[in-house]
């Protein structure tokens, strides 16, 4: 059996399997080219051969856990996209073990490796007052202001994807009675989205400016060429940016075309609407994937918290007693004392008492410790004498504040 090439196998998978037997999106394809650009590239620069001369020997899954370490630490991505790039690599090597089986252990090796577990965030969305800053962002007295106000409320009315958005032609817009978008989504599944009066109202003037054929893109560049992801999301940061300074709830939150999509829904759910309709909308494969939204629903709680009954509490006060650590503070006695209403009068004549009781306790105690040589200092026995004298001298006292008063001046003496 002749052994085929890694170029000779990867060129095969993205004609033959990706292309012809599999019929993957654009979207798909793109996302395995990059993933394979990115591994090409690493191979070459771990084992100093140019991309044409790597053979499946080198790509070993020593190497690919290398590479996904690398984007992670280097490129800064997250689990998800390594995953991704994982799936991507997966799927070409399922491809090489059917088509030359002497590298099947080898594949084996690759298929192995697990995917890496990530955090699931709640979804990041905007409320109706940074909708409304972000769609008076633009300005409209321009032809980009004018297109790109209508972006964004196009995004913000329908929820559709940044890719079903920028694929959009003049003939996907109804605007007519039951207006409504007709957009390809995820999965080659096509949907229509109901439109607003004054969405309506935008892009009706918008599609007179704009011209041109059914074919043309709804929202082209100023060359009328297609927008572009990497357009789409620079126009939505540069409004948001704008935005953010008559909305302060702006500054620092990252928005993203999804983001768009996420308020979306977030407004939909808000409104009462079921969550069926809602993943209908959005045009998601299941039920289960609108359940994120449920999760990032404060107002939804908070409704099921003020139906609960609520139980009668009432905050609790520490009240120390004789045995308490003497450790306490001075506003801890003085509560203590106000709560048992001692005779202050009493207290005063006995404090010249306990204030000469404590300092022939320390000369007592002086004797018996060791000096750090320098004048007035004791060494660190006396501090441990001192908890002692008190703790044997509090039981004398019948009032917590007598004794706090005996141990703040037993502490004074001693520094």
């Amino acid at each position: 059996m002749t052994n085929v090439g890694l170029p000779a196998l990867l060129q095969q998978f993205f004609t033959d399997r990706l292309c012809n037997q599999m019929q993957a999106s654009s979207n798909t394809i793109a996302g395995y080219r990059d993933t394979f650009q990115l591994l090409l590239r690493f191979a070459s620069d771990r084992t100093g051969k140019t991309p044409t001369k790597l053979m499946i020997e080198d790509i070993g899954a020593e190497l690919i856990g290398d590479f996904l370490t690398h984007i992670e630490s280097e490129r800064c991505n997250s689990a998800r996209s390594r995953n991704t790039r994982l799936a991507a690599i997966r799927s070409f090597f399922r491809f090489v073990a059917m088509s030359d089986p002497a590298y099947m252990l080898h594949c084996q090796r690759i298929l192995a490796m697990p995917g890496k577990r990530y955090v699931r965030r709640t979804v990041s969305f905007l409320d109706r007052a940074e909708m409304n800053a972000v769609l008076a962002a633009p300005d409209r007295s321009s032809w980009v202001g004018r297109r790109d106000h209508a972006i964004l409320i196009v995004a913000l009315q329908t929820g559709l994807r940044a890719s079903e958005l920028i694929n959009l032609r003049r003939c996907d817009i109804v605007t007519g009675t039951g207006a409504h978008i007709r957009c390809e989504g995820k999965g080659r599944k096509q949907r229509c989205t109901p439109l607003r009066r004054e969405t309506v109202k935008v892009l009706d003037v918008w599609i007179r400016e704009r011209a041109g054929s059914n074919s043309d893109p709804l929202f082209p560049t100023i060359r009328g060429a297609k927008l572009s992801r990497d357009a789409l999301e620079g126009i939505v940061r540069r409004h948001v940016l704008s935005a953010s300074r008559f909305c302060p709830s702006l500054i620092g939150k990252r928005v993203s075309p999804h983001v768009l999509r996420h308020s979306t829904a977030m407004e939909l759910l808000h409104h009462g609407v079921d969550q069926s309709v809602n993943s209908l909308w959005l045009g998601h494969e299941s039920i289960e994937t609108t359940q994120v939204y449920m999760h990032a629903d404060m107002r939804l709680k908070e409704k099921a918290l003020e139906r609960i009954a609520t139980t009668p509490s009432h905050p609790g006060r520490f009240c120390p007693d004789d045995n308490s650590s003497p450790s306490l503070k001075a506003s801890d006695y003085a509560a203590q004392s106000r709560r048992n209403a001692p005779d202050h009068t009493r207290l005063s004549d006995r404090r010249g008492i306990i204030q000469a009781s404590a300092l022939c306790t320390l000369c007592r105690y002086r004797h018996k410790v060791h000096s750090t040589g320098r004048e007035g200092r004791l060494h660190r026995p006396l501090a441990t004498a001192l908890e002692m004298s008190f703790t044997a001298k509090r039981s004398r006292y019948g009032s917590v504040t007598q004794a706090w008063l005996y141990d703040r001046t037993l502490r004074f003496l001693a520094w």
